[in-house]
């Protein structure tokens, strides 16, 4: 399964391009995706499509389906999202030769300005309208985003198999076990927070701005969580700057869906348990080439040297007040 992507030729991506009933005109760019493979595709007469190819047992059909789902309730309320294109059937998910693949238009654009402040609020609202219809229902088959899978299941992998330096392990095994006790802290300071649906990787490079505002691309990680998940990824400076990012991005926000501000405690806590995801995510692909290429690094002692002075950092950011706005 590692290297499944070995049989993705050009010539299989073109074939699946064209099973659909478009007319490839040979044209095919690999786009920057790791867990998937994304190319955008040269279509004769018309404009270009991407075509997402994804990671074999990665997902469950089930799982793509609520994604494809969820991101097509979103467009429906007219929410700017980049949605799969249904064939005549209404399918958004298709097979070609042990690939499951979808077709989607292409959305140029840049990174969101994310120190004016009118862009924040642009995309708070945006953010309100997709957590507003997020909460209609619960996704069924795909994960939600809790300290079990994203902390523990991380750190306990990246043990098991080695990926730690011996003389490294005992300073990262020691201080990752007090983070997550400072994060099951956070958790129980915040209470009974509600989990809906999220985009879940609302990070500034899967925002693409246009003249018309910002278009939230790439569904692939939507899962269920507090809603904070999609807000804090746009803060970014000292503490009293993300404050008033904050405040600015809940005020766009709260003009559509409420915002529960006991989840401010779970900010750093968030972050914390993406840094041990993102290293576990790094590890469970380390035998796919196009990892090994890109991320060099990452099977470094340097690597995890900078990992545990960073998770220090944020045993400190754990214990400060939360964000006040």
């Amino acid at each position: 399964m590692t290297h499944a992507y070995e049989k993705l030729t050009p010539d299989r991506v073109l074939d699946a391009v064209e099973s659909k009933g478009f007319m490839a005109s040979g044209h095919i760019l690999a786009l920057n995706s790791y867990e998937n493979r994304v190319y955008q595709i040269g279509i004769e007469d018309s404009e270009p499509l991407i075509a997402k190819f994804y990671r074999p047992e990665r997902w469950s059909t089930e799982a793509i389906a609520e994604e494809h789902s969820f991101t097509w309730e979103l467009a429906e309320q007219e929410i700017p999202v980049v949605a799969p294109q249904r064939d005549p059937n209404g399918e958004t998910l298709f097979q070609h030769e042990g690939f499951a693949f979808a077709l989607f238009p292409r959305k140029s654009g840049h990174w969101p300005e994310l120190d004016d402040l009118d862009n924040l609020e642009w995309m708070g609202r945006f953010l309100g309208r997709i957590h507003a219809v997020g909460a209609t229902k619960p996704f069924q088959h795909r994960p939600s985003l809790d300290i079990q899978s994203f902390g523990y299941d991380s750190y306990q992998y990246l043990l098991e198999h080695g990926f730690i330096p011996r003389d490294l392990e005992l300073a990262y095994r020691s201080l990752v076990e007090d983070v997550l006790k400072q994060i099951e802290a956070a958790y129980e300071r915040a209470g009974a927070v509600t989990n809906i649906r999220l985009h879940g990787d609302c990070h500034p490079g899967n925002i693409l701005w246009r003249e018309d505002g910002p278009w939230f691309v790439d569904m692939d990680d939507c899962r269920s969580g507090p809603a904070i998940q999609d807000l804090w990824m746009l803060l970014s400076g000292e503490r009293n700057e993300m404050a008033i990012q904050l405040s600015t991005i809940v005020e766009g926000y709260e003009q559509f869906m409420d915002f529960d501000r006991r989840e401010l405690n779970l900010i750093e806590s968030l972050r914390s348990l993406r840094m041990l995801h993102y290293s576990a995510w790094l590890a469970r692909r380390a035998e796919d080439p196009a990892f090994q290429q890109a991320f060099p690094w990452f099977y470094q002692p340097r690597y995890w040297e900078e990992q545990i002075l960073t998770l220090r950092e944020q045993a400190a950011l754990l214990n400060e007040p939360v964000l006040n706005i």
